[in-house]
């Protein structure tokens, strides 16, 4: 006898048009391991036949058709019976003990089905069937059906079969053969998680096979997306949960319209029916469908009268533990939208502080004070006056969301006047976060992280938890020891976050209509928190940088997502506003960091990107960069400069243009620019049409760090062929700089003279000197000035460069020079000079003038 897997299913119940009595349909999938050239044809149809006959026999069934997906005709003959099909229509009966006969018909079928599989001496392994849905909507039952061998061997043949049989299988069969296998139940969680990934994978192939094809979501009824969903349920492990959440995004992906209102369907009958195994699967269902479908699971929660009835349902005398727990869940996963929250706020509230508030050893000796000790105290229920510590905490995590987040100025005045008068503050809810995490952190860690990623958006709590040493030890240390992608790795870089976060730079523009703004609606606007000033902040980013963070977030990066490395990002940002530790965050491997982050980052996070760049910026302003990308580093340091060539011009697409990330980036280009021409080829080549455009720039902070660069770059050659090709171009960028020369900051005029004392060096650029107009007077200028010896020392070095020029070059430079007055500037300059560098440049240059006259 070949090995045979057998799939039972009944559809939905269809009222026959002869006859008041209902027929359910049943299915049974035959299926053999073994090609159809070597399977046991005839063993193969007689099972089908005898199954047929067994069903006939009895009298309740009318009707037997077998047929074959190979064949349309199957015979013995022909052998095409890997994949054997038989439908059976049953009756009914007209006994009035059965008022289901879907259910009489099941169970009928599993009696013959036991006496058949026991006269053929076969092992038959089934979960019953007599849990029949009232309305019998696709019942589906797998039943492994081997010969006599032991168990061990029988279910290692029977977890080889669908590996073999889904090859060959149209998508549609897959699927439903998936579903019935995940029906069954009974199985490992490593069994479960593999047939809840091959689904997922069906379903979202379906996306793009569905537009060659008929899509399989039309072979998925309510009762698959039904077993779907409660594989949802607290009671399954989280990696069950968490496959199973997968593949319900990756169904109502696929089946739009139709998979959203068969999940509303099934949330709404859950709550219907009221009892506590329905409630606990579809406040599952919706607590973990809150983030995928926010819309859907919003309607439905907000739907008229769900939320008033939580309020009788937890204020039960006896309730169970899991309810609660679930309801909680949901509760909490709402709290991310804001209407949802308002209706929390609304109805819920009372309650939750209700919970907060008990005393579990109070609680306990009140229970046996009063003598509650009935049958309803078993494991699974508890008193209305005692809730477990869990429930406590997660209570404490959605009021914690509620006092945390701001009620929008729209809001009505009773919402404002509930917040105002809680019996738990932000504060006090801090307060028990923090111990939770110093003192039990196995046990309670994800909820006070999440209810202080919350709680640390108030000013007061951020004072309060960056002054607590012994808990940013202990943040760090969950941080730490944290798993990647997470959402306990999320949530304490969340409290980071916000214990490092500066107000966004405001001009004074802003500021005003800021101000003007508040006083036009002051109701709905608060007022800037004190604490939330630079200098607090700037006190908060050195407590968390003294707990040790650095490493771990460093650490994190390498295999953190997407959400969470920009937080890692903003809280480095953070901290490089500091500038006494910005060398000892290069040496904790934080330049790394951001640039293997801004590599790593997609073009769509923008934002995050530019942080990155910025915060690298500011810690290569103010470190040696041998120091940084020297010795044994890995890191070359031409990697630094494409991410600070990204932020020289302004991000067109912010509300407003802030030109200090430029300002950054020149200076920190700047400081690398001063190391080799490797170096400076790279940033010439990614660059310099972003670097001469700032030269213009209507900031003189910024022009003067592009032409201090500049200044630098000239050193390659590459730099200096965009001053001496003799072009228009480089003639216009030559102007520009004897334009500088002029300047009235201090800074532009160094940097513009120590590029045209580099220049001047080659003859094509003294010449574009000497054909500009008031150019010679500029650079006497630089000689003549009084108050800078830097000056006076470059303006030397130019004029020395130009009058010891040989050739007709050298003839025409010395004679304008001396028609500009120079040698009357430069003795000058010799008596104001104390340098002996600058005395002796000086001196040189007036040697020459007077032996060429």
């Amino acid at each position: 006898m070949p090995r045979v897997l057998c799939c039972l299913a009944s559809s939905r119940l269809e009222a026959s048009c002869r006859s008041k009595v209902s027929k359910p349909r049943v299915k049974l999938l035959f299926s053999t391991n073994q090609p159809p050239d070597t399977v046991c044809r005839p063993s193969s149809v007689r099972l089908a036949h005898l199954f047929a006959y067994v069903f006939a026999s009895n009298g309740h069934l009318t009707s037997w058709h077998l047929f074959s997906p190979v064949a349309p005709t199957p015979s013995v003959e022909t052998g095409q019976a890997n994949k054997l099909v038989a439908c059976y229509i049953g009756r009914g009966t007209r006994k009035k003990k059965a008022k289901d006969p879907a259910a009489f018909a099941i169970s009928h079928l599993e009696t013959c089905l036991s006496s058949f599989f026991h006269a053929l001496n076969l092992s038959f392994f089934c979960t019953s069937l007599h849990r029949l849905p009232k309305h019998a909507h696709g019942l589906a039952r797998q039943c492994r059906i081997e010969s006599q061998r032991p168990r061990a061997d029988i279910m290692e043949s029977v977890n080889e079969q669908p590996k073999q049989d889904l090859a060959t299988m149209s998508r549609e069969d897959q699927t439903l053969l998936l579903f019935a296998r995940l029906m069954e139940g009974g199985q490992e969680d490593d069994e479960t998680v593999r047939d809840l990934s091959l689904l997922t994978k069906l379903l979202n192939e379906d996306l793009e096979a569905s537009k060659t094809s008929r899509s399989i979501t039309t072979v998925i009824d309510d009762d698959c997306v039904d077993t779907i969903l409660c594989y949802l349920d607290m009671r399954n492990s989280d990696l069950v949960r968490g496959h199973a959440t997968l593949t319900t995004s990756a169904y109502l992906k696929a089946a739009g319209d139709d998979g959203s209102q068969k999940l509303r369907g099934f949330f709404q009958e859950r709550v219907k029916r009221g009892t506590y195994d329905d409630y606990i699967v579809a406040f599952c269902v919706a607590a973990t469908i809150f983030p995928v479908v926010p819309d859907l699971t919003s309607e439905l929660f907000l739907s008229e009268g769900f939320l008033s009835s939580l309020g009788g349902l937890m204020r039960r005398k006896w309730k169970s533990r899991k309810v609660e727990t679930a309801c909680l869940e949901m509760l909490n996963a709402a709290c991310m939208n804001g209407a949802c929250r308002e209706a929390v706020q609304k109805y819920c509230v009372e309650w939750l502080e209700e919970v907060v508030d008990q005393d579990p050893d109070e609680a306990v000796k009140s229970m046996y004070a009063h003598n509650i000790d009935g049958p309803h105290a078993d494991e699974g229920s508890v008193s209305l006056r005692r809730h477990s510590e869990q429930v406590q905490h997660l209570a404490a995590v959605i009021l914690a969301k509620l006092r945390a987040i701001q009620p929008s100025a729209q809001g009505g005045k009773d919402d404002t006047e509930r917040v105002q008068q809680a019996s738990t503050t932000i504060e006090e809810l801090s307060k028990m976060f923090t111990n939770m995490l110093v003192n039990d952190p196995e046990h309670t860690q994800n909820n006070s992280i999440e209810g202080l990623a919350y709680a640390s958006l108030r000013p007061t709590v951020k004072e309060s938890l960056a002054s607590n040493k012994e808990f940013l030890g202990s943040l760090v240390k969950t941080l730490e020891s944290a798993t990647p992608k997470s959402p306990l790795t999320y949530g304490a870089l969340s409290i980071l976050v916000n214990l490092t976060r500066f107000r966004p730079v405001q001009t004074e523009e802003e500021k005003k209509m800021d101000q003007l703004k508040a006083y036009a609606n002051a109701a709905g606007k608060l007022a800037p928190n004190m604490l939330d000033d630079d200098e607090h902040v700037k006190d908060r980013c050195k407590a968390v940088f003294e707990a040790g963070v650095t490493p771990v977030l460093v650490t994190h990066s390498k295999n953190s997502s997407t959400a969470s490395l920009s937080l890692i990002i903003s809280i480095i940002s953070s901290l490089s506003m500091l500038h006494n530790i910005r060398g000892q965050l290069a040496q904790q491997g934080s330049v790394r960091l951001l640039i293997a982050a801004w590599t790593a980052l997609p073009s769509s996070e923008a934002l995050a990107k530019r942080t990155a760049a910025q915060a690298l910026a500011r810690i290569l302003i103010s470190t040696n960069p041998e120091h940084v990308f020297g010795g044994t580093r890995p890191i070359p340091q031409a990697a630094a400069i494409r991410p600070l060539a990204s932020i020289i011009s302004p991000d067109q697409d912010a509300d407003t243009r802030s030109l200090l990330p430029t300002f950054e980036s020149l200076m920190a280009l700047t400081n690398l620019a001063s190391t080799d021409d490797e170096t400076r080829q790279t940033i010439v080549r990614l660059a310099w049409p972003d670097i001469e455009e700032q030269l213009l720039s209507s900031n003189p902070m910024v022009t003067k760090a592009a032409v201090e660069l500049i200044c630098n770059l000239v050193q390659c050659v590459e730099a200096m062929a965009m001053y001496a090709d003799g072009s228009a171009k480089a003639k216009d960028r030559l102007n520009i700089l004897l334009a500088l020369a002029d300047a009235e900051d201090e800074g532009t005029r160094s940097g513009a003279g120590g590029a045209l004392a580099t220049l001047t060096g080659i003859e094509e650029v003294v010449n574009a000197i000497l054909d500009r107009q008031g150019g010679i007077k500029n650079i006497l200028n630089l000689c003549a000035d009084s108050s800078s010896e830097e000056l006076r020392h470059r303006g030397a070095f130019v004029v020395y460069n130009l009058v010891t020029f040989e050739g007709e070059t050298g003839v025409r430079a010395r004679e304008k020079i001396k028609a500009e007055g120079g040698i009357e500037t430069m003795t000058q300059c010799a008596k104001s000079t104390r340098r002996p560098e600058v005395m002796d440049l000086t001196v040189q240059a007036i040697k020459a003038l007077l032996e060429g006259n």
